[in-house]
């Protein structure tokens, strides 16, 4: 059933001013009426055992989910071997961190190649198989995302999901998909999608085009569609109060019995 999240873009403006530090995030965004979290991994202030452990606990003790880490970093399409390869190590280090952490799954970005690189997307897959084999064993998931070049259309998602035999969950994000084929895409990868990023656009007044969110989540209802919403600010003001404005417009789309009081 589709349920409430939030990512952790919000420390980079609330958590100072209200002096509250990641470990404090679970319990906060459970008052909050969220049922999960997601973490940009930029915002690890230690990536110890002991540290990512008291994270771990801090989700427990509040009751909801580590969902996702978010990791920002690599690039497995490259042409070039050696940071390809030192990438894959990289990430492989994460996939640890993410299991120690008690993450569901991480997301890692499949590659900066043009989407119509067919060796790229192939090189790309066969890594994906092999980080997604890995992460199993230390019992967590590698998750995609249309995020960056390689993953830019819906039909490039498609298809590298094909060549991983769909084996992999996906995130879709609202906002990375644009131009005249945006809702089309949205519609392609939604069904494989475990986490949707309700990430909406604004005008150049800041206002928030509810129109196009609304048919966004739409597309999402259409397809049946029962994961996570991650509510997404990343814009100026105060951001609980404007993820409570998202919240609101997000709520008719899932069922009462999902929902936390508010």
């Amino acid at each position: 059933m589709p349920y409430l999240s939030v990512r952790n873009w919000i420390s980079s403006n609330v958590l100072q001013l209200e002096r509250l530090t990641l470990l404090d995030l679970p319990l906060e965004a459970s008052k909050r009426g969220y049922q999960a979290v997601e973490i940009c991994h930029f915002h690890f202030p230690s990536i110890e055992t002991s540290y990512l452990l008291r994270l771990k606990e801090a989700f427990l003790d509040s009751g909801i989910s580590f969902d996702t880490l978010l990791l920002d970093y690599g690039d497995l399409s490259s042409e070039d071997r050696i940071k390809a390869k030192e990438d894959f190590r990289y990430i492989c280090e994460w996939i640890e961190i993410a299991s120690i952490a008690g993450a569901k799954q991480i997301r890692i970005i499949a590659g900066e190649a043009l989407a119509t690189d067919k060796a790229a997307m192939q090189r790309v897959a066969r890594c994906l198989m092999e980080l997604d084999e890995y992460a199993a064993m230390l019992e967590t998931k590698v998750v995609l995302e249309n995020y960056k070049a390689l993953t830019s259309s819906g039909d490039s998602c498609l298809r590298l999901l094909g060549q991983t035999r769909f084996q992999l969950p996906f995130i879709t994000n609202l906002g990375n998909f644009s131009g005249k084929n945006k809702y089309k895409d949205l519609s392609l990868t939604v069904p494989f999608s475990v986490s949707i990023h309700a990430k909406p656009q604004f005008d150049d007044n800041g206002l928030l085009d509810e129109e196009d969110f609304m048919q966004c989540m739409e597309i999402a209802r259409s397809a049946g569609y029962d994961g996570s919403y991650v509510l997404i600010h990343e814009g100026q003001g105060d951001a609980w109060m404007e993820l409570e404005k998202l919240k609101h417009l997000v709520m008719p789309f899932l069922t009462s019995t999902t929902l936390k009081s508010l």
